[in-house]
Protein backbone atom coordinates (compact mmCIF):
# COMPACT_ATOMS: atom_id res chain seq x y z
CA UNK A 1 0.00 0.00 0.00
CA UNK A 2 1.45 3.61 -1.15
CA UNK A 3 1.42 6.49 1.01
CA UNK A 4 -1.38 8.41 -0.69
CA UNK A 5 -4.04 5.49 -0.57
CA UNK A 6 -2.93 4.57 3.11
CA UNK A 7 -3.61 8.49 3.73
CA UNK A 8 -6.74 8.69 1.96
CA UNK A 9 -7.83 5.63 3.62
CA UNK A 10 -6.85 7.40 7.27
CA UNK A 11 -8.68 10.71 6.15
CA UNK A 12 -12.13 8.35 5.31
CA UNK A 13 -12.00 6.69 9.00
CA UNK A 14 -11.16 10.30 10.60
CA UNK A 15 -14.64 11.43 8.56
CA UNK A 16 -16.95 8.46 9.20
CA UNK A 17 -15.85 8.88 12.77
CA UNK A 18 -16.78 12.67 12.89
CA UNK A 19 -19.94 12.34 11.00
CA UNK A 20 -21.38 9.05 12.97
CA UNK A 21 -20.45 10.97 16.01
CA UNK A 22 -22.49 14.14 14.49
CA UNK A 23 -25.53 12.06 13.37
CA UNK A 24 -25.70 9.74 16.65
CA UNK A 25 -27.91 12.13 18.28
CA UNK A 26 -30.68 11.87 15.43
CA UNK A 27 -29.93 8.06 14.37
CA UNK A 28 -33.13 7.28 15.24
CA UNK A 29 -34.86 9.70 12.98
CA UNK A 30 -32.04 8.70 10.41
CA UNK A 31 -33.00 5.13 10.49
CA UNK A 32 -36.74 5.84 10.47
CA UNK A 33 -36.69 8.22 6.90
CA UNK A 34 -34.17 5.60 5.81
CA UNK A 35 -37.16 2.43 6.32
CA UNK A 36 -40.07 4.76 5.49
CA UNK A 37 -38.45 5.92 2.56
CA UNK A 38 -37.74 2.21 1.62
CA UNK A 39 -41.39 1.59 2.03
CA UNK A 40 -42.99 4.29 0.25
CA UNK A 41 -40.66 4.19 -2.61
CA UNK A 42 -42.76 1.10 -4.66
CA UNK A 43 -46.14 3.34 -4.03
CA UNK A 44 -44.21 6.67 -5.44
CA UNK A 45 -42.92 5.04 -8.74
CA UNK A 46 -46.31 4.59 -9.43
CA UNK A 47 -47.70 7.59 -8.08
CA UNK A 48 -44.70 9.38 -10.11
CA UNK A 49 -46.16 7.23 -13.37
CA UNK A 50 -49.95 8.19 -13.14
CA UNK A 51 -48.98 12.05 -12.14
CA UNK A 52 -46.71 12.29 -14.89
CA UNK A 53 -49.67 11.74 -17.58
CA UNK A 54 -52.00 13.95 -16.15
CA UNK A 55 -49.41 17.00 -15.22
CA UNK A 56 -48.64 19.95 -18.23
CA UNK A 57 -45.17 18.79 -17.09
CA UNK A 58 -43.70 15.63 -15.91
CA UNK A 59 -40.52 17.36 -13.51
CA UNK A 60 -43.55 18.21 -10.92
CA UNK A 61 -44.68 14.41 -11.01
CA UNK A 62 -41.73 13.50 -8.30
CA UNK A 63 -42.31 16.02 -5.90
CA UNK A 64 -45.65 16.18 -5.84
CA UNK A 65 -45.57 12.74 -5.17
CA UNK A 66 -43.06 12.74 -2.46
CA UNK A 67 -45.08 15.42 -0.64
CA UNK A 68 -48.27 13.49 -0.90
CA UNK A 69 -47.11 10.27 0.65
CA UNK A 70 -45.19 11.82 3.61
CA UNK A 71 -48.11 13.97 3.83
CA UNK A 72 -50.46 10.20 3.88
CA UNK A 73 -47.77 8.99 5.97
CA UNK A 74 -48.02 11.78 9.13
CA UNK A 75 -51.91 11.44 8.89
CA UNK A 76 -52.02 7.44 8.89
CA UNK A 77 -48.93 7.57 11.47
CA UNK A 78 -50.11 10.70 14.01
CA UNK A 79 -53.62 10.48 14.18
CA UNK A 80 -53.74 6.94 15.90
CA UNK A 81 -51.07 8.05 18.23
CA UNK A 82 -52.54 11.02 18.61
CA UNK A 83 -55.58 9.80 19.65
CA UNK A 84 -54.19 7.07 22.10
CA UNK A 85 -52.52 9.70 23.97
CA UNK A 86 -55.63 11.76 24.40
CA UNK A 87 -57.60 8.98 25.36
CA UNK A 88 -54.68 7.68 27.80
CA UNK A 89 -54.40 11.25 29.69
CA UNK A 90 -58.05 11.47 29.37
CA UNK A 91 -58.35 8.18 31.24
CA UNK A 92 -55.29 9.32 33.90
CA UNK A 93 -57.75 12.74 34.69
CA UNK A 94 -60.94 10.10 35.22
CA UNK A 95 -58.90 8.17 37.46
CA UNK A 96 -57.10 10.89 39.62
CA UNK A 97 -60.48 12.76 40.42
CA UNK A 98 -62.01 9.34 41.50
CA UNK A 99 -64.51 9.11 38.82
CA UNK A 100 -63.39 5.99 37.12
CA UNK A 101 -65.73 3.53 36.11
CA UNK A 102 -63.63 0.46 37.45
CA UNK A 103 -65.29 -1.59 39.66
CA UNK A 104 -62.62 -1.59 42.34
CA UNK A 105 -64.63 -2.53 45.48
CA UNK A 106 -65.66 -6.03 43.54
CA UNK A 107 -62.00 -6.60 42.61
CA UNK A 108 -60.70 -5.72 45.74
CA UNK A 109 -63.19 -7.94 47.09
CA UNK A 110 -62.42 -10.58 44.51
CA UNK A 111 -58.62 -10.69 45.57
CA UNK A 112 -59.18 -10.50 49.28
CA UNK A 113 -61.50 -13.99 48.65
CA UNK A 114 -58.72 -15.56 46.28
CA UNK A 115 -55.17 -14.28 47.89
CA UNK A 116 -56.28 -13.78 51.69
CA UNK A 117 -55.10 -9.94 51.93
CA UNK A 118 -56.79 -6.82 51.48
CA UNK A 119 -55.67 -4.07 49.71
CA UNK A 120 -56.85 -0.53 48.81
CA UNK A 121 -56.75 -0.33 44.58
CA UNK A 122 -58.07 3.20 44.14
CA UNK A 123 -55.25 4.60 46.39
CA UNK A 124 -52.45 2.11 44.12
CA UNK A 125 -54.53 3.55 41.12
CA UNK A 126 -53.73 7.36 42.83
CA UNK A 127 -50.62 6.59 42.97
CA UNK A 128 -49.90 5.46 39.66
CA UNK A 129 -51.67 8.23 38.25
CA UNK A 130 -49.49 10.72 40.26
CA UNK A 131 -46.12 8.96 39.35
CA UNK A 132 -46.91 9.13 35.66
CA UNK A 133 -48.09 12.68 35.88
CA UNK A 134 -44.60 13.67 37.67
CA UNK A 135 -43.19 11.78 34.53
CA UNK A 136 -44.81 13.39 31.78
CA UNK A 137 -45.16 17.23 33.47
CA UNK A 138 -42.84 16.92 36.17
CA UNK A 139 -39.94 18.43 34.74
CA UNK A 140 -41.45 21.41 32.54
CA UNK A 141 -37.36 22.24 31.09
CA UNK A 142 -36.98 18.45 30.66
CA UNK A 143 -39.98 18.20 28.51
CA UNK A 144 -39.22 21.46 26.56
CA UNK A 145 -35.72 20.21 25.50
CA UNK A 146 -36.92 16.91 24.60
CA UNK A 147 -39.77 18.57 22.52
CA UNK A 148 -37.23 20.22 20.89
CA UNK A 149 -35.06 17.20 20.07
CA UNK A 150 -38.35 15.54 18.66
CA UNK A 151 -39.10 18.27 16.50
CA UNK A 152 -35.78 18.68 15.45
CA UNK A 153 -35.60 14.73 14.81
CA UNK A 154 -38.65 14.90 12.74
CA UNK A 155 -37.82 17.84 10.56
CA UNK A 156 -34.57 15.94 9.62
CA UNK A 157 -36.74 12.45 9.01
CA UNK A 158 -39.74 14.42 6.94
CA UNK A 159 -36.27 16.22 4.76
CA UNK A 160 -34.90 12.63 4.86
CA UNK A 161 -37.75 11.05 2.97
CA UNK A 162 -38.09 13.53 0.32
CA UNK A 163 -34.65 13.66 -0.81
CA UNK A 164 -34.50 9.84 -0.72
CA UNK A 165 -37.65 8.66 -2.57
CA UNK A 166 -36.14 11.54 -5.38
CA UNK A 167 -33.22 10.78 -5.57
CA UNK A 168 -32.77 7.12 -4.04
CA UNK A 169 -31.73 5.55 -7.32
CA UNK A 170 -29.43 7.51 -7.98
CA UNK A 171 -27.72 7.15 -4.17
CA UNK A 172 -27.78 2.96 -4.82
CA UNK A 173 -26.18 3.19 -7.91
CA UNK A 174 -23.50 5.33 -6.24
CA UNK A 175 -22.92 2.86 -3.63
CA UNK A 176 -23.11 -0.18 -6.02
CA UNK A 177 -20.21 1.91 -8.23
CA UNK A 178 -18.08 2.82 -5.13
CA UNK A 179 -17.97 -0.81 -3.76
CA UNK A 180 -15.06 -2.80 -4.22
CA UNK A 181 -17.04 -5.87 -4.44
CA UNK A 182 -17.38 -6.75 -8.77
CA UNK A 183 -20.87 -5.85 -10.26
CA UNK A 184 -22.57 -9.57 -10.23
CA UNK A 185 -21.70 -9.33 -6.65
CA UNK A 186 -22.92 -6.16 -5.42
CA UNK A 187 -25.96 -7.19 -7.73
CA UNK A 188 -26.84 -10.26 -5.86
CA UNK A 189 -25.90 -8.35 -2.51
CA UNK A 190 -28.29 -5.90 -3.19
CA UNK A 191 -30.73 -8.28 -4.32
CA UNK A 192 -30.52 -10.22 -0.88
CA UNK A 193 -30.78 -7.31 1.39
CA UNK A 194 -34.06 -6.25 -0.83
CA UNK A 195 -35.57 -9.27 -0.09
CA UNK A 196 -35.11 -9.65 3.54
CA UNK A 197 -35.95 -6.04 3.75
CA UNK A 198 -39.01 -5.99 2.11
CA UNK A 199 -40.33 -9.34 4.24
CA UNK A 200 -38.77 -8.17 7.38
CA UNK A 201 -40.78 -4.96 7.26
CA UNK A 202 -43.68 -5.58 5.41
CA UNK A 203 -44.16 -8.68 6.49
CA UNK A 204 -43.98 -8.02 10.23
CA UNK A 205 -46.16 -4.72 9.98
CA UNK A 206 -48.74 -6.89 7.81
CA UNK A 207 -48.79 -9.45 10.83
CA UNK A 208 -49.10 -7.35 13.67
CA UNK A 209 -51.97 -5.35 11.89
CA UNK A 210 -53.96 -8.64 11.31
CA UNK A 211 -53.09 -9.63 15.14
CA UNK A 212 -54.12 -6.61 16.32
CA UNK A 213 -57.37 -6.22 14.17
CA UNK A 214 -58.30 -9.89 15.42
CA UNK A 215 -58.20 -9.61 18.96
CA UNK A 216 -59.89 -6.41 18.80
CA UNK A 217 -62.73 -8.37 17.29
CA UNK A 218 -62.60 -10.69 20.69
CA UNK A 219 -62.83 -7.31 22.71
CA UNK A 220 -66.37 -5.90 20.73
CA UNK A 221 -67.22 -9.98 21.18
CA UNK A 222 -66.84 -9.60 25.06
CA UNK A 223 -68.20 -5.87 25.59
CA UNK A 224 -64.64 -4.67 26.52
CA UNK A 225 -65.01 -0.39 26.30
CA UNK A 226 -63.13 1.33 24.08
CA UNK A 227 -62.29 -1.28 21.71
CA UNK A 228 -60.81 1.37 19.31
CA UNK A 229 -57.89 2.55 21.73
CA UNK A 230 -57.15 -0.68 22.74
CA UNK A 231 -56.84 -2.13 19.28
CA UNK A 232 -54.94 0.79 18.59
CA UNK A 233 -52.45 -0.23 21.60
CA UNK A 234 -52.09 -3.82 21.05
CA UNK A 235 -51.06 -2.72 16.67
CA UNK A 236 -48.31 -0.79 18.58
CA UNK A 237 -47.78 -3.88 21.05
CA UNK A 238 -48.08 -6.74 18.25
CA UNK A 239 -44.40 -5.53 16.79
CA UNK A 240 -43.51 -7.79 19.64
CA UNK A 241 -43.34 -11.11 18.74
CA UNK A 242 -44.88 -13.42 21.18
CA UNK A 243 -46.12 -11.19 24.16
CA UNK A 244 -47.22 -8.14 22.66
CA UNK A 245 -50.88 -8.81 22.10
CA UNK A 246 -50.72 -11.24 25.01
CA UNK A 247 -49.60 -8.44 27.28
CA UNK A 248 -53.50 -6.55 26.70
CA UNK A 249 -55.49 -9.62 26.08
CA UNK A 250 -54.79 -11.68 29.39
CA UNK A 251 -55.11 -8.86 32.16
CA UNK A 252 -58.57 -7.98 30.31
CA UNK A 253 -59.93 -12.13 30.69
CA UNK A 254 -57.90 -11.60 34.41
CA UNK A 255 -60.38 -8.62 34.87
CA UNK A 256 -63.49 -9.68 33.20
CA UNK A 257 -63.24 -12.52 35.34
CA UNK A 258 -63.07 -10.39 38.61
CA UNK A 259 -66.17 -8.31 38.32
CA UNK A 260 -68.23 -11.54 37.95
CA UNK A 261 -68.06 -12.28 34.30
CA UNK A 262 -66.46 -15.68 34.07
CA UNK A 263 -68.16 -16.63 30.73
CA UNK A 264 -66.73 -13.83 28.88
CA UNK A 265 -63.26 -13.70 30.60
CA UNK A 266 -63.22 -17.80 29.80
CA UNK A 267 -64.13 -17.16 25.93
CA UNK A 268 -61.38 -13.92 25.87
CA UNK A 269 -59.01 -16.32 27.39
CA UNK A 270 -59.57 -18.95 24.66
CA UNK A 271 -60.23 -17.08 21.65
CA UNK A 272 -56.54 -15.44 22.66
CA UNK A 273 -54.80 -18.31 23.51
CA UNK A 274 -56.50 -20.33 19.84
CA UNK A 275 -57.14 -17.67 17.74
CA UNK A 276 -54.98 -14.48 18.26
CA UNK A 277 -52.37 -16.99 19.16
CA UNK A 278 -52.57 -18.68 16.05
CA UNK A 279 -51.46 -15.80 13.98
CA UNK A 280 -48.17 -15.02 16.26
CA UNK A 281 -47.02 -18.88 16.36
CA UNK A 282 -48.24 -19.71 12.58
CA UNK A 283 -49.28 -16.42 10.33
CA UNK A 284 -46.17 -14.58 11.07
CA UNK A 285 -43.50 -16.55 10.75
CA UNK A 286 -45.41 -17.40 7.10
CA UNK A 287 -45.62 -14.15 5.82
CA UNK A 288 -41.84 -13.14 6.98
CA UNK A 289 -40.34 -16.24 6.11
CA UNK A 290 -41.64 -16.35 2.70
CA UNK A 291 -39.90 -13.69 1.83
CA UNK A 292 -36.99 -12.88 4.04
CA UNK A 293 -36.08 -16.50 4.65
CA UNK A 294 -35.51 -15.84 8.39
CA UNK A 295 -36.15 -17.96 11.52
CA UNK A 296 -38.81 -16.63 13.87
CA UNK A 297 -36.09 -16.59 16.39
CA UNK A 298 -33.71 -14.52 14.66
CA UNK A 299 -36.18 -11.98 14.36
CA UNK A 300 -37.65 -12.20 17.88
CA UNK A 301 -33.79 -11.46 19.64
CA UNK A 302 -34.02 -8.63 16.57
CA UNK A 303 -36.72 -7.00 17.60
CA UNK A 304 -35.71 -7.39 21.24
CA UNK A 305 -32.08 -6.25 20.72
CA UNK A 306 -33.32 -3.25 18.82
CA UNK A 307 -35.58 -2.03 21.17
CA UNK A 308 -33.79 -2.33 24.00
CA UNK A 309 -30.61 -0.30 21.38
CA UNK A 310 -32.93 2.04 19.65
CA UNK A 311 -36.26 2.16 21.23
CA UNK A 312 -39.11 2.28 19.12
CA UNK A 313 -37.07 2.38 15.64
CA UNK A 314 -35.81 -0.96 16.80
CA UNK A 315 -38.89 -2.97 16.21
CA UNK A 316 -38.60 -2.74 12.84
CA UNK A 317 -34.14 -1.59 12.75
CA UNK A 318 -33.47 -5.11 14.56
CA UNK A 319 -34.98 -7.74 12.42
CA UNK A 320 -33.93 -5.28 9.26
CA UNK A 321 -30.55 -6.07 10.57
CA UNK A 322 -30.97 -9.68 11.28
CA UNK A 323 -31.71 -9.92 7.73
CA UNK A 324 -28.99 -8.06 6.40
CA UNK A 325 -26.31 -10.18 7.87
CA UNK A 326 -28.08 -13.44 6.83
CA UNK A 327 -27.87 -11.45 3.40
CA UNK A 328 -24.36 -10.76 3.40
CA UNK A 329 -23.65 -14.52 4.61
CA UNK A 330 -25.86 -16.17 1.67
CA UNK A 331 -24.13 -13.99 -0.75
CA UNK A 332 -20.29 -15.17 0.53
CA UNK A 333 -22.00 -18.21 0.38
CA UNK A 334 -23.25 -18.68 -3.45
CA UNK A 335 -20.43 -16.07 -4.95
CA UNK A 336 -17.38 -17.07 -3.13
CA UNK A 337 -17.48 -20.36 -1.46
CA UNK A 338 -19.87 -22.21 -4.14
CA UNK A 339 -18.25 -20.11 -6.77
CA UNK A 340 -14.41 -21.39 -5.39
CA UNK A 341 -15.98 -25.25 -5.27
CA UNK A 342 -17.20 -24.89 -8.90
CA UNK A 343 -13.90 -23.54 -10.14
CA UNK A 344 -11.79 -26.42 -8.49
CA UNK A 345 -14.26 -29.01 -9.58
CA UNK A 346 -13.55 -27.33 -12.90
CA UNK A 347 -9.76 -27.55 -12.17
CA UNK A 348 -9.87 -31.66 -11.44
CA UNK A 349 -11.95 -32.53 -14.09
CA UNK A 350 -9.60 -30.74 -16.76
CA UNK A 351 -6.57 -32.43 -15.20
CA UNK A 352 -5.75 -35.88 -16.92
CA UNK A 353 -6.25 -38.83 -14.74
CA UNK A 354 -3.16 -41.45 -13.96
CA UNK A 355 -5.28 -44.20 -15.18
CA UNK A 356 -5.25 -42.81 -19.15
CA UNK A 357 -1.78 -42.04 -19.42
CA UNK A 358 -1.50 -44.85 -21.78
CA UNK A 359 -4.17 -43.94 -23.65
CA UNK A 360 -3.32 -40.06 -23.81
CA UNK A 361 0.55 -41.77 -24.89
CA UNK A 362 -1.02 -43.85 -27.68
CA UNK A 363 -1.06 -41.44 -30.24
CA UNK A 364 1.95 -39.73 -29.16
CA UNK A 365 4.21 -43.12 -29.18
CA UNK A 366 2.19 -43.75 -32.87
CA UNK A 367 3.66 -40.01 -34.06
CA UNK A 368 6.98 -41.38 -32.72
CA UNK A 369 6.79 -44.58 -34.12
CA UNK A 370 5.94 -42.81 -37.66
CA UNK A 371 8.74 -40.24 -37.90
CA UNK A 372 11.04 -42.92 -36.60
CA UNK A 373 13.76 -43.51 -39.47
CA UNK A 374 13.58 -47.04 -41.27
CA UNK A 375 16.60 -48.94 -40.53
Amino acid sequence: MNRGKGFLLLLLAIVVVLVVGIVRPFLEYVLLGLLLAYVLFPIHVRLVDVLSTRLPTARFAEPLSALGLILASLVAIILPLLYVFLAFLGDLQVIYRGESNIETALIESKIAEYAGAEINLEEGITLVTEWMFAVFFGDVSGLFASMLHASLGIALLLFLVFYLLIDGPALVAWLTQASPLSPSVSQTLTDQIDRTTWGAVVGHAFAAVVQALVAGVGFYLVGISNVVFWTIVMVILAFLPLIGVFIVWAPAAVYLYLIDEPTAAVFLAAYGLIVVSFIDYYVRPIVIDKRARINPAAILVGVFGGVYTLGFVGLFVGPILIGVLVAIIETYRTEYRDGQRQQSNTVTESTPQHGDSSESATPLDATDEQSRPIR
